[in-house]
């Protein structure tokens, strides 16, 4: 915040404008991109078959499969990115806003970074725990469309054919070795590239127009999205992997993790699908923060912004 403009009341009420706000920007943008995650998954479930690139990838599976295919997994998707936006957005803004309280204006100022990645991992935990068994179940339609015929069918025939812990939480390790540091890279990336562009532009954010600030959302969240990605890529390889049937054998979860991971090797767990991942994840990332601040200001919530006390 800049120029001693007003924020608030950051009251319940806002809270839930901003977790309504990640619920639909999350939900919107994941489903949007459905079919990229499609072929990424695949490209990292066959690499040898899937093995020319993305848009080699998109025209394997429509030439086999037909281009339904790419909507594989679409229920899920939106349901469970739309809870878990509830809980990241909403739950960043909560811890962020309360943590900046507790500091005061200088030390939140001067702590914001910490702030920006202490309020991420811990939003991102309790997302993850609802997230997790709509992921596993996307991925099984996935990696097997024969499976189920979509959410409300794969939901009972997973619990009947694995039970709850192995079918929905196999990948719950790997789904927080992804998302927390995907998101703390998102949300720090995103806060550093905003002020840095805001900087070199000589722009108020807090009282610039509508358009600007989209402008603004939508480059720092591209720069968000890219390094997101590349932190997060080995982990997601792993989650899509271990919710193949049969992958790393039957042992406990972290011992087919470490089968998995040997099997593929570090070079293909950190490469293999990565550029793809990249394009999506940057996409993705620029379209949610665009999203979230155009669906909050709707609600007539102003963004939290931290302030630097020199301009108070």
């Amino acid at each position: 915040m800049t120029k001693g403009a007003k924020q608030g009341p950051f009251d319940l009420q806002y809270f839930v404008k901003g977790a309504l706000a990640g619920g639909i920007c999350c939900g919107v943008t994941h489903g949007a991109l459905c079919p990229v995650d499609v072929v990424k998954t695949r490209i990292q479930l066959e690499p040898t078959k899937y093995n020319k690139g993305m848009v080699a990838g998109f025209r394997q599976v429509i030439a086999a499969e037909g281009a339904g295919a790419l909507a594989t997994g679409l229920g899920p998707t939106i349901v469970g990115y739309f809870i878990q936006g509830w809980f990241k957005f909403g739950g960043v803004e909560f811890f962020k806003i309360n943590m900046a309280n507790h500091f005061g204006i200088e030390d939140a100022w001067k702590y914001r970074f910490p702030i920006y990645l202490t309020a991420a991992a811990g939003a991102e935990f309790i997302a993850d725990i609802f997230l997790c068994p709509l992921e596993a179940t996307r991925i099984k339609l996935v990696s097997n469309p024969q499976y189920a015929s979509g959410l409300m069918s794969a939901f009972p025939k997973i619990i009947k054919d694995e039970g709850i812990i192995r079918g929905f939480y196999s990948g719950f390790g790997p789904i927080l070795f992804k998302q927390i540091p995907y998101t703390m890279a998102k949300f720090a990336v995103q806060g550093k590239a905003a002020e840095v562009i805001c900087k070199a532009g000589n722009i108020d954010l807090p009282n610039a127009s509508d358009g600007i600030k989209l402008s603004v959302s939508l480059s720092s969240g591209v720069i968000a999205g890219v390094a997101a990605a590349i932190i997060s890529h080995p982990a997601d390889t792993l989650l899509s992997l271990v919710n193949k049937e049969g992958a790393g054998g039957t042992g406990s979860i972290s011992s087919r993790l470490v089968n998995i991971a040997k099997e593929v090797g570090p070079r293909k767990l950190c490469l293999t699908g990565l550029g793809p991942r990249c394009v999506m994840i940057g996409t993705l990332t620029a379209g949610q923060f665009a999203i979230f601040d155009t669906v909050l200001a709707a609600t007539g919530a102003k963004k939290f912004h931290f302030t630097d006390p020199a301009d108070v």
